[in-house]
């Protein structure tokens, strides 16, 4: 496979295996947040529930984007999945997969709505800090790509203050526009249905979360699935094979003469050192295309190309953010524009990618879900899941996730609805109405997730670069 050894062959095919049990796990322990309102109000049976739920997170990976994945990548410098030991790499995916299937299936089994985001932005986290302490890490200056890291950090912290907040408004404002005695305010009434509307309202809702889910948290998968790929197989996947390599010639010489209009006196000289280094790497693009074109299974190439553009790229974000560039806007716009065509051949992921993930994330969902369902809607809240309390809380995890997807940041699926549900509760009998225990053990799973992970991962990158 891939010209591939027999025993690289089976370590790609256990990388790969391990990407998608991440996400199968992944759909049994997040998605069970996008079902449980609609089971424990009784809008559908569990069955049906979690079936359609897993067919959205289908739907939600394949027609989701791409841009959580590509953000997932680019944690890590480019020289963290250049190591001319292809056993390093695959050290570096092994650790990251472990780490997070260790910690995700070891707070489902207690029942804690953990978030796998945090899961595996630690893993990820975890690898990069252990690749900068090795005594030869080829320089790397920044181990991780902390600003990328600062973006998902905040969207992961704000995201479930946002969602209680929001659920707690919510409330307020139903409460406000209907009756008190209003139906929608009422617990489920034991083996009832709710009326025809309310059920609608429930199931489009948790169809909003789990198509949202999907296109959020499984594009996380993707991202893992391109970081095996490029690692081990680079000659395949390190650049998008469906467009022509020699067509990137013209929109970085086109980036090159914006570039050269910038007024050098204006920057400071970190800034100007930062000018060089670009134009530098749009300029040997040429000269890489044309030796690839002679050889093109030459993965160093591909590689060296793939980490021009990237740097290319996050040079010319840097010297837009410093506010001393002197272009108009148009030669900004159209700057821009001429990286993202260069982009087209870094940020990408093969169709078969997003079936494997699609799959697993959907059947996962569809198996054990109940431990995370029974705490969503039993354990967080005294009393009895109403239907305001789980439209308000699936409307807010819908809004959060879909707006942090366009985005491009991952946010967590179980902290947004998690944060909902506990506001909703809050907002009917005040704080009094939250069980403490559950509440308690959220938050500890919250603080530990980061540092545990990395850790983990951290220590078995060191392990499996030593034995490998």
């Amino acid at each position: 496979m891939f010209g591939l050894t027999t025993g690289l062959t089976i370590l790609l095919v256990l990388c790969i295996l391990c990407a998608c049990i991440f996400e199968f796990v992944n759909g049994f322990h997040d998605t069970a947040n996008a079902v449980a309102t609609v089971i424990y109000t009784k809008s559908l049976k569990p069955t049906y529930a979690v079936m359609w739920s897993g067919f959205l997170n289908f739907l939600g990976v394949f027609f989701g984007g791409i841009s959580v994945a590509t953000g997932i990548l680019t944690l890590l410098p480019v020289e963290t999945l250049i190591d001319p030991n292809i056993y390093h790499n695959i050290g570096m995916v092994l650790a990251i997969l472990l780490t997070a299937i260790m910690w995700n299936l070891a707070t489902w089994y207690v029942a804690i709505p953990c978030s796998s985001s945090h899961t595996l932005i630690g893993s990820i986290l975890g690898v990069g800090l252990g690749f900068y302490l090795l005594p030869s890490n080829g320089g790397v200056a920044d181990p991780i790509n902390w600003k990328k890291a600062g973006e998902i950090g905040t969207s992961l912290l704000i995201s479930p203050l946002f969602g209680f907040s929001l659920a707690v408004f919510l409330m307020f404002m139903m409460r406000r526009l209907l009756t008190k005695k209003n139906i929608i305010f009422k617990e489920p009434e034991p083996d009832q249905k709710p009326p025809m509307w309310i059920r609608i309202i429930l199931i489009l809702t948790c169809s909003g979360v789990s198509f949202f889910h999907g296109s959020n948290d499984g594009q996380k998968g993707v991202g893992l699935m391109m970081l095996i790929l490029i690692a081990i197989v680079p000659g395949y996947f390190a650049l998008n094979k469906n467009l022509e390599t020699k067509e990137m010639v013209k929109p970085a010489y086109e980036a090159m003469a914006y570039i050269n209009k910038i007024n050098t006196t204006e920057l400071k000289t970190k800034e100007k050192e930062e000018l060089v280094k670009i134009t530098k790497g749009l300029g040997k693009l040429e000269g890489l295309t044309k030796e690839l074109e002679v050889n093109p299974s030459n993965d160093s190439v591909r590689f060296q190309i793939r980490k021009n553009i990237l740097v290319a790229s996050k040079g010319i974000d840097k010297l837009f953010k410093s506010g001393n560039v002197s272009l108009s806007e148009n030669n900004q716009k159209e700057l821009k524009h001429q990286v993202k065509e260069l982009k087209g051949y870094t940020d990408y992921a093969p169709t078969f990618v997003l079936i494997l993930i699609s799959l697993s994330l959907g059947l996962g969902t569809m198996i054990g879900w109940k431990r995370i369902v029974v705490t969503i809607g039993e354990k967080i809240g005294k009393q009895h899941l109403t239907y305001a309390q789980g439209a308000a809380a699936e409307l807010v995890a819908t809004a959060t996730i879909g707006a942090s997807t366009g985005l491009g940041l991952p946010v967590s699926t179980t902290h947004v609805l998690s944060s909902g549900i506990a506001g909703s509760m809050v907002a009917s009998k005040g704080i009094k109405n939250l069980q403490s225990k559950t509440i308690r053990n959220i938050l500890i799973a919250w603080v530990l997730t980061l540092p545990v992970c990395m850790v983990c991962s951290g220590l078995l990158f060191w392990l499996f670069r030593t034995i490998l």
